[in-house]
């Protein structure tokens, strides 16, 4: 018994203009320019947010990528001043010491962080959906 036949052409030439397009590269270069501005956007952030004393820290960030693997995009933003941790998270200190790059000694035994980094990271990824729709758009060109 048989249902009738299907004509699938018209999908099958719609799949193979998905595929070319797909082959070509467009899907992953719209993708990438939204990741670049994922971490442009990122590191302009996490250097706002920076508090500044003579500025070493604020000028020591530094983003890396976009890189694709797998079936991800990773943007990394490092600072690799020894003490950005520190300003961070907070530290101990011994009250009473002298300290002479400050001229004073000193009072409190413990220094709270000021959470730069991780305020930042909640600034940018509010701001996810804004940066990545751009390459998102390239799948909606794909389909037609």
């Amino acid at each position: 018994m048989s249902l009738g036949e299907i004509d699938d052409a018209d999908f099958q030439a719609w799949a193979d203009r998905v595929k070319g397009r797909i082959k070509h590269g467009d899907i992953k270069r719209e993708l990438s320019k939204s990741s670049r501005n994922i971490g442009v956007q990122a590191l302009r952030t996490f250097k706002a947010n920076t508090p500044v004393d003579s500025g070493g820290l604020r000028r020591a960030w530094e983003v890396d990528g976009p890189s694709h693997s797998g079936g991800g995009w990773t943007i990394t933003l490092n600072n690799n001043m020894e003490y950005a941790s520190y300003v961070e998270k907070g530290h101990r200190q011994t009250p009473g010491r002298y300290v002479p790059a400050i001229g004073k000694r000193l009072k409190a035994s413990w220094v709270p962080g000021q959470w730069f980094m991780q305020r930042s990271l909640n600034q940018v990824n509010m701001q996810l959906p804004q940066l990545i729709t751009p390459g998102l758009w390239a799948f909606e060109k794909i389909l037609e």
